[in-house]
């Protein structure tokens, strides 16, 4: 949905609240805040969030779902003193953001509460900037799994009052059982109460939907954590053979040069890990894995789901045919099909400048496609091998695994 114009058709001053409020409800609104909502014609908000604010002598609106269905009404009130109620600070994981993109910020004045992640470490005692705030809100719970790292502190949004034992669950299934979990429900109101319990044996009950998760991780021995440098061991990936093994995909993801935000097309997916290290490396990263295998194609989605990233996207489909319509991406890694006719012309191609292509090849025709990559456009080629210690009788020696040939392109 398109933004109102600018001036010189703005109104002359604010004619749109955001108000924050709390359980306490009216009681912990600054004036300024209850001025706006007392002012307001028409307020918008969830159920909760009406109620807190009785009485209200306004029209009220109660959020539709899709909550975006209300947009188009709240702009053709432009002009007229307009309020949203949300939860706390509505810019944290809030409906505030959503809003700025629509309506210029000299338009809309907001009155922000503290967070519930405020909240949850004031009453923990917690740092703020030391934690991970996270959201499980209409989210995937894998989305946890990246954060699980020794020692962490989490703070987690929870979509309903089944999410505290959802994640005790997988943090248990996963070795984390010895982590604390501290459930902080309905914070600042009449209804408040904080409990906490082991991820293992996770037995808390009858938990208020309003709830949000304090994790204090502490991993088992032999505890599945994702750790922070690529290349992953090579038994966290399914797969039937065909993967990128850790050595060589630490070395190309260096290759692929990752920035934030940026999206990677993964062609000739296999099992997904040059995709899935890749979204690893941020939470804003994004990937689209191109596998012509139905089974591959579903054993990507089951270890993208498995190891933290199910935004994974997977299109099922042989390369170049199955690129046509996809988001232009920022980086290509071609590690399937590489000797496909039309394969690498079309990845190159799809490139903005500063864009990079980076191709892999163990058999004589993809590196000879790789060659030929190279006389026309040049880039930089190399050669990787890896050689792993082996038993040998009684004593080890040096098994080779297939050296890879590297090729290395930016678009100008």
């Amino acid at each position: 949905m398109a933004a109102f114009s600018p001036a010189p058709e703005a109104p002359s001053s604010p004619w749109l609240a955001i108000v924050g409020i709390g359980e306490d409800g009216r009681a912990g609104l600054s004036p300024a805040a209850a001025a706006a909502l007392d002012a307001a014609e028409l307020v918008w908000g969830g159920r909760r969030h009406l109620a807190l604010a009785a009485p209200l002598t306004a029209e009220t609106r109660i959020w539709p779902s899709p909550i975006d269905a209300a947009y188009p009404e709240i702009l053709a009130r432009r002009g007229r003193p307009t309020c949203i109620l949300a939860t706390g600070d509505p810019f944290h994981y809030g409906i505030g953001a959503e809003i700025a993109r629509l309506v210029p910020p000299e338009e809309f004045r907001a009155y922000p509460l503290p967070s519930a992640f405020s909240l949850a470490c004031a009453r923990l005692g917690w740092s703020l900037p030391d934690c991970a705030c996270l959201t499980l809100h209409g989210r995937a719970l894998p989305l946890i799994l990246p954060h699980l790292q020794p020692g962490a502190r989490l703070l987690v949004l929870s979509w309903d009052g089944t999410t505290p034992a959802r994640v005790a669950a997988l943090l248990a299934e996963r070795g984390f059982g010895r982590s604390r979990l501290t459930v902080l429900e309905a914070m600042g109101g009449r209804r408040e109460r904080v409990r906490a319990a082991p991820a293992a044996g996770f037995d808390l009950a009858e938990i208020d939907p309003l709830n949000t998760l304090a994790v204090s991780v502490e991993a088992d021995p032999g505890a599945r954590v994702l750790t922070l440098g690529p290349g992953l061991p090579d038994a966290l990936f399914e797969n039937d053979g065909q993967l990128t093994k850790a050595e060589i995909r630490a070395v190309t993801l260096a290759a692929l040069a990752p920035r934030r935000g940026a999206l990677l097309w993964d062609v000739g997916g296999g099992a997904g890990s040059v995709a899935i290290e890749w979204m690893l490396r941020h939470p804003a990263m994004r990937a689209v894995a191109v596998e012509a295998r139905a089974e591959r194609a579903a054993r990507i989605r089951r270890n993208a789901e498995s190891l933290g990233v199910p935004g994974l996207a997977v299109v099922e489909g042989t390369a170049p045919e199955a690129l046509a319509g996809l988001a232009l991406p920022d980086a290509v890694f071609v590690g399937g099909g590489v000797s496909d006719p039309g394969v690498i012309a079309a990845a190159c191609a799809a490139l903005r400048p500063g864009g990079r292509c980076v191709a892999n090849a163990v058999t004589l025709e993809g590196e000879a496609a790789l060659l030929a990559a190279f006389r026309e456009r040049g880039g930089a080629l190399r050669r990787l091998a890896v050689s792993r210690a082996d038993p040998v009788g009684g004593m080890h020696g040096w098994r080779s695994a297939m050296p890879v040939t590297q090729w290395i392109w930016t678009c100008q």
